[in-house]
């Protein structure tokens, strides 16, 4: 069992800048994924950022460029920076991470919201 703790959501103007950060705890052996999802009102929830193994980093096209992904090595947290931030941007941001040691396996944070104001 994983368990993701996700900090570091509010409100913000457009153009600004915030910092969410996932404490990862629990068993930790076999994560493969560590990253991060949002959902809007009315919306699907979509990929936002991810690291895939060591180091590839996989983006949505909406955010390339503004934000920025990463984790410490020992895998406890994993952070997103967003910067030049957007209306559009506006949703619950969750924490996930996936382990291969039993299959496929996903595991969720309780989110943080993200409202970002024009």
């Amino acid at each position: 069992q994983v368990y993701l703790v996700e900090s570091g959501g509010g409100l913000v103007q457009a153009g600004g800048s915030l910092r969410l950060s996932c404490a990862v705890s629990g068993n930790k052996i076999g994560i493969y994924t560590m990253g991060w999802y949002r959902q809007a009102p009315g919306k699907q929830r979509e990929l936002v950022a991810r690291i895939i193994g060591d180091s590839n980093t996989d983006y949505a096209d909406s955010v390339k460029g503004r934000f920025t992904i990463s984790r410490d090595n020992a895998r406890d947290g994993v952070y997103l920076q967003m910067n030049s931030l957007k209306p559009e941007d506006t949703a619950v941001y969750y924490c996930n991470v996936q382990t291969i040691i039993r299959g496929v396996e996903d595991y969720w944070g309780q989110g943080t919201q993200v409202t970002v104001s024009s």
